[in-house]
């Protein structure tokens, strides 16, 4: 999802499985059983503030404690338990890298009037009776030019979110298109690290891989356009007066040019030619820099004394742009990195709790359970979903949904004739496009910081995602293009 070249760098398929003969089933679902108690409380009964704004970064940290009691009571020593939530840590650098880029990005994309001439040209271009359905083939598009669903987010994504806002659109259906669009793209690219990730794990290659998976992918991509085009129909807009209105003070308070399109032609172009995120991202916000001196100075006056000083507060801290309208006034804002903290706060305790979990062995024992009940054909599919969906609440990391289950389950589908496509697939229609419905997992509080939508808003629309598991599910029940080995390949 992040990058394909992040792959080599958190060697994550020589990831080992580590299994510990002394811990019960029933020890191994404690911590989970607890914490997911404690989210529910904290989510559904205090509103998720419980113990403060980071409620569910304690709460992480709180399962991990119990979960390293656990451990030592299953003869696990506490340098196991560092080291394993050292190598999360350090696989997650890059990612928070990112976001802290992506931050800066946001500001500096603000104040150089990018952000600002995407919603212009947008709402000039895109209507409320279009607007759902073709944000999720403009984020398609994109994620499979680049590979990537969090680039996208944090590229087309952040304008989408301007736009259909503007045009009075609920954010979290706007969220839910671009994502579904994004996560669409990133499993069909080849230039994904999860659509390379989930062949390697099962052992097919990576084009038999993408053509297996267009047999479920297709159906579901034109289901979800269809709700969302059938969505659209019900949206009660703010109308063309509005629209006009919006585009008068946009034009009024920035100057508004083609030429601030250059910014992110380059960035994807960066990042097309494999550059490295940082990389691309660092050079988006150098360049943004320079255009809003070049094309903003009178809004870099507004923000402070000294140009030099407007676009470092934009980068680092909270920038507020006023204009004319109150709803500008909420879309022309921005965190900086300071406002990547939360996001990254959560990432760094789930990766904490995940690797305590991992080096206990309750990762490993939960899947072998899920893997004993897989009897038949559809309940090998079964527990294979079940496990890419449990691995991604309880490890918080999409590639460890991959991983296990991926090692856990290839021999069970080779028992039963069934070709490696099959796995995965199966890895990708439940362990890729699910992660971003987890709020503590690191795609899902990625992408809710990068769009500014809460999981719990754009959830039940990022259609894409969480219809593709009921369709693997479907088509395994009715043993629908269920590929299986011939004698020779077995």
């Amino acid at each position: 999802m992040q990058d394909d070249k992040n792959l080599s760098e958190i060697d994550i398929e020589d990831q080992k499985i580590i299994e510990n003969t002394e811990l019960s089933f029933f020890e191994a679902m404690i911590p989970v059983i607890l914490l997911m108690a404690m989210l529910a409380y904290n989510i559904f009964w205090a509103d998720g503030a419980a113990l403060g704004d980071y409620s569910n970064q304690f709460i992480l940290l709180i399962a991990g404690g119990i979960t390293a009691i656990v451990g030592f009571k299953n003869k696990v020593s506490i340098s196991r338990m560092a080291s394993e939530v050292w190598e999360n840590l350090r696989s997650v650098f890059v990612p928070i890298m990112i976001l802290f880029l992506v931050g800066a990005l946001a500001g500096t994309w603000l104040i150089s009037g990018i952000i600002p001439a995407m919603v212009y040209y947008g709402l000039n271009v895109l209507s409320p009776s279009i607007f759902l359905p073709a944000s999720v083939i403009i984020a398609a598009i994109i994620s499979i030019a680049t590979g990537s669903s969090w680039t996208t987010s944090a590229t087309v994504g952040i304008a989408l979110i301007g736009i259909g806002s503007a045009l009075g659109i609920p954010s979290g259906m706007i969220a839910g298109a671009v994502i579904s669009g994004a996560y669409f793209g990133d499993k069909m690219s080849p230039l994904s690290d999860t659509t390379n990730l989930a062949p390697a794990m099962a052992g097919t290659d990576l084009f038999t891989h993408i053509r297996y998976m267009t047999i479920t992918t297709v159906p579901t991509i034109i289901v979800t356009l269809i709700v969302f085009a059938i969505l659209t129909t019900t949206i009660d807009t703010t109308g063309n007066a509005d629209v006009s209105g919006l585009l008068a003070t946009i034009d009024k308070t920035f100057n508004i040019t083609p030429y601030l399109f250059i910014v992110p032609l380059v960035v994807i172009a960066l990042i097309l030619f494999k550059v490295k995120p940082l990389i691309s991202l660092g050079a988006g916000v150098l360049l943004a820099a320079i255009f809003s001196i070049i094309f903003q100075p009178e809004i870099l006056s507004s923000l402070s004394t000294s140009n030099f000083k407007a676009i470092t507060t934009s980068i680092l801290t909270d920038t507020q742009i006023t204009t004319e309208n109150e709803k500008l006034n909420d879309l022309f804002s921005s965190g900086g990195m300071n406002g990547m903290l939360w996001t990254i706060y959560l990432i760094a305790c789930a990766m904490v709790f995940g690797g305590i979990m991992d080096a206990i062995g309750a990762l490993a024992k939960i899947t072998k359970a899920l893997l004993s009940i897989g009897n038949t054909v559809f309940g090998l599919f079964a527990s294979t979903v079940a496990s890419c969906l449990g691995l991604n609440a309880i490890a918080s990391d999409q590639y460890l949904a991959i991983v296990i289950p991926g090692k856990m389950f290839k021999k069970a589908y080779e028992d039963r004739g069934l070709a490696p496509e099959n796995l995965s697939r199966t890895l990708e229609d439940s362990g890729t496009v699910t992660s971003v419905l987890i709020p503590w997992n690191t795609c899902g509080a990625y992408q809710s910081g990068v769009l500014g939508v809460g999981v719990g808003e754009y959830a039940l629309y990022a259609i894409f995602n969480w219809l593709s598991p009921f369709t693997t599910l479907l088509f395994a029940a009715f043993r629908i293009k269920i590929k299986m080995l011939t004698s020779k390949s077995a």
